[in-house]
């Protein structure tokens, strides 16, 4: 058996390595790609998921909480008990910002003094914490244009504290880089493993393969395992464009690759589904590109989720790319670790379990029909 499946493997292997063309789009997805792109993409956000600690609790902080609520840039995520609690939702990515109202805010503001207020953001995406800075400032402004009676008189002023944490330079490349190449281990899983059965197809060799002592299992397994291994080692050279632009490595490297192994099951499943409906490598190219699109465009790699449609955004939850963007900003730009990233781990794992078994069933129905 085992002979089969390492003999099954390796000509794969060996197909793949002489497949130039394959060999520079994988080349060109994980390098020039992400180049380009670190250079040329921005973006725009709404509707923040913010946490709020009110030590004031009086009148005048809820009503500058309810300015908050009301505005299409923030959205109100919860009311932690401390601090501690919410610096820990924002290390697991539950809010992207937070809000500390002191004891003496509204004593301070009566009596003409000038109340501190501390906010904390999450600077992996620099553009939303950015506009987020500049939303802080707007709305307290207008809080304080409507305290007071006669707004041309108006001498005290709140003093937003803002401090950015992950990327503190709110420089946008570190984004941008990690968001393509998670896209590019997307479209590398999916399109080389779809590709891959799709021209066996074509030139017969899995008709071939059936009247041979190859177990169908054993073929599933040698054509999904071998484009694991190159989804993980291709992204070994997009290390270099990740200190090109100077985006930190924070967290374990190894917890990294573990859970990108996990990603490209998902995608590697995803492409033998559209292998499994396709006749002809172009329709199966076709069908990658418009099918791939979608799952980026509604999973964060080039728009918060936030940022959507709120009849779309249960969409994403289905989306194994958007949990695997929690784990790559978390171990990058936060060096965070399992304790704060396996709820996204867990999920990304139960759905490419279930897309990996739907996919072996329609590779053996196939096979079979």
């Amino acid at each position: 058996m085992w002979t089969r499946l390492k003999s099954l493997m390796l000509k794969d292997i060996i197909q793949f390595s002489r497949d130039k063309t394959i060999l520079g789009v994988v080349f060109w997805l994980y390098t020039m790609e992400v180049l380009i792109c670190g250079y040329a993409m921005t973006f725009e956000v709404k509707d923040l998921p913010i946490a709020v600690i009110d030590h004031n609790q009086t009148v005048i902080s809820r009503n500058l909480i309810d300015k908050f609520t009301l505005s299409e840039a923030f959205e109100v995520a919860g009311y932690p008990d401390n601090q501690e609690q919410a610096e820990s939702w924002m290390r697991s990515g539950k809010v992207k910002y937070v809000m500390v109202i002191p004891n003496n805010f509204g004593e301070d503001l009566r009596r003409g003094e000038s109340p501190g207020l501390q906010i904390l953001l999450d600077g992996t995406n620099s553009n939303a914490a950015s506009l987020a800075k500049d939303y802080t400032a707007a709305i307290v402004r207008n809080f304080e244009l409507e305290f007071t009676d006669n707004p041309a008189e108006l001498g005290s002023t709140v003093r937003p504290v803002v401090q950015i944490w992950y990327n503190r330079a709110q420089t946008l490349e570190s984004f941008v880089v990690l968001s393509m190449i998670v896209a590019a281990i997307m479209m590398v899983g999916t399109i080389h493993s779809a590709a891959s059965i799709t021209r066996e197809k074509e030139v017969g060799t899995v008709d071939q393969l059936m009247v041979t002592p190859t177990q169908v299992w054993e073929i599933f397994l040698a054509k999904t395992i071998p484009t694991l291994a190159v989804g993980i080692l291709a992204f070994f050279p997009s290390l270099f464009i990740i200190w090109w632009f100077g985006v930190p490595i924070k967290g374990s490297m190894l917890l990294f690759v573990f859970l990108m192994a996990i990603f490209l099951v998902s995608a590697i499943a995803i492409g033998v589904l559209i292998a499994s409906i396709t006749k002809t490598l172009q329709q199966t190219l076709l069908l990658c590109f418009f099918g791939l699109f979608p799952i980026l465009f509604l999973s964060g790699t080039m728009t918060p989720t936030e940022s959507m449609p709120s009849f779309l955004q249960p969409i994403t939850y289905l989306s194994p790319v958007k949990y695997f963007m929690d784990i790559c900003m978390g171990v990058f730009l936060k060096g965070v670790g399992m304790a704060e990233l396996w709820p996204a781990a867990l999920n990304m794992a139960i759905i490419g379990a279930v897309l990996y078994i739907i996919a072996a069933w329609r590779f053996k129905h196939n096979l079979s029909s």
